[in-house]
């Protein structure tokens, strides 16, 4: 009895422009169903309160999942000066009320958030989906359990003040992965001496894309409605890893690629990742490991080419 063929053998990077109040996997399975997708995934999660950019990897793009995780985000959000919450944000009940201080501006911000520039350690939210004993820790958090939390490093590039206004201010970010824009918006409240949340969080960055290159699904449905394809929306698997060099192979080294084996060239590469392509597509992921006589590169994710066929 042969198998049931569950989707299509879709294949690609599609850039989503999230909205406000949905769940990140709730907009990967509409997308999924849009497509017809055998295989799909994100990229990372946003909060239900965050807009923004939100790639989702589709077939051979998913092997690279991982990769676009740990790229740098950036993000502008909203904060709410003289009130914490539960969650660190607006869709927790407020747990403490303090005076905004008279005559905060920009002068007075600036050297507060400079504090937060550079690297810093940061204690994750207990609303977060980090695990502990294999649960997620806003599990515990929702039964009323508080579980130790050690600081964890993550570098902010970039933090800039964009608006302050009477209780409420602006701010820009960029970071590494990992950095919790809430906790991050909680401890400049603390610097300030009034607490603060977030109540607006838009990602403008991830995995080198941006909101320029982000669609919404209701705009996919209506292509849909009027049958037009939305195979042309999607973006090559490499597109998400221009940060890393690249290199073109051909003959029997490629061959051996191809077979995921390491191969040797006489060109001295910098150690690490490198984007091989062969005689005419991406095939994949290698990691350089230079030394006097050349490089070694080793395979590490390979993608399905006309190469490979």
């Amino acid at each position: 009895m042969s198998r049931r063929h569950k989707g299509r053998d879709v294949s690609g990077i599609l850039v989503i422009d999230k909205p406000q109040g949905l769940t990140s996997n709730g907009i990967l399975q509409q997308v999924k169903r849009l497509y017809g997708a055998a295989k799909a995934g994100h990229t990372g999660a946003l909060d239900p309160l965050a807009t923004g950019v939100l790639p989702l990897c589709f077939g051979e793009a998913t092997k690279f999942s991982q990769t676009m995780l740990d790229s740098d985000k950036a993000y502008i959000a909203t904060a709410r000066l003289g009130e914490r919450t539960e969650t660190g944000d607006s869709e927790g009940s407020v747990v403490e009320t303090r005076p905004v201080p008279e005559g905060l501006n920009a002068d007075i911000l600036e050297p507060l958030l400079d504090r937060f520039r550079g690297d810093i350690q940061q204690v994750p939210s207990m609303y977060s989906a980090l695990k502990h004993k294999g649960r997620p820790l806003y599990e515990y958090a929702r039964e009323g359990i508080e579980i130790e939390r050690p600081a964890r490093p993550v570098t902010i590039y970039e933090l800039q003040l964009l608006a302050i206004r009477d209780n409420e201010m602006d701010i820009a970010v960029k970071c590494t992965k990992g950095t919790y824009i809430r906790s991050l918006v909680e401890d400049i409240g603390e610097v300030i001496g009034c607490g603060a949340h977030v109540i607006a969080l838009r990602r403008t960055l991830a995995a080198g894309f941006t909101l320029a290159d982000a669609h919404d699904v209701p705009g996919m449905e209506a292509m849909r409605e009027r049958d037009e394809s939305l195979d042309g929306l999607l973006v090559a698997p490499d597109a998400a890893l221009s940060m890393f060099p690249e290199y073109r192979l051909s003959g029997p080294v490629l061959v051996s690629i191809l077979n995921g084996q390491a191969v040797r060239i006489e060109e001295q590469l910098e150690q690490g990742y490198v984007r091989v392509y062969g005689n005419q597509d991406f095939v994949g992921l290698a990691e350089a490991f230079p030394d006097s006589e050349g490089t070694q590169l080793v395979p590490k994710r390979l993608v399905k080419t006309d190469d490979r066929r």
